[in-house]
């Protein structure tokens, strides 16, 4: 019979996610100020706007995962996975990218896979969240 996860440990694994995904935010906000628009100029346009993209796409991770919205696991783990292929793509072929980033952003990717189901039980369905909303709206 599987053990309940405690709801510190449920917690806790959340923390990890949405630190992770909100230290990638840091990184490239921090490349975009310290490079401006030519940030990542030395890499082609179509890597450029990848990781440019992820200045929005990892706060937006970030916030579905606090709200505690089944899409922001699914979206997380697309985004570390694409990002993580492209990264160890561009560190095997063109160079560029530290070998400590590439690995801690694989790490990171395990744990989140390793984690996923953990949070996709406990985050509320889509059908039992608006039924939980409609209940807490309706005069008692």
């Amino acid at each position: 019979m599987p053990q309940k996860t405690s709801h510190r440990l449920r917690t806790v694994i959340l923390v990890v996610w949405i630190v992770g995904f909100l230290i990638g935010t840091t990184t490239h906000v921090l490349d975009l100020v310290a490079g401006g628009l030519e940030t990542y100029a030395e890499f082609p346009t179509a890597l450029r706007l990848f990781w440019v993209s992820l200045t929005v796409i990892d706060p937006i991770t970030a916030a579905l995962l606090a709200l505690r919205r089944r899409a922001g696991i699914v979206l997380a783990l697309i985004v570390i996975l694409a990002d993580i292929a492209v990264n160890w793509t561009v560190f095997a072929t063109v160079g560029g990218n530290p070998l400590f980033g590439v690995v801690n952003q694989t790490v990171f990717a395990a744990i989140l896979l390793a984690t996923a189901p953990i949070l996709w039980r406990w985050f509320p369905t889509p059908s039992s969240a608006a039924a939980d909303q409609q209940s807490s709206s309706q005069p008692i």
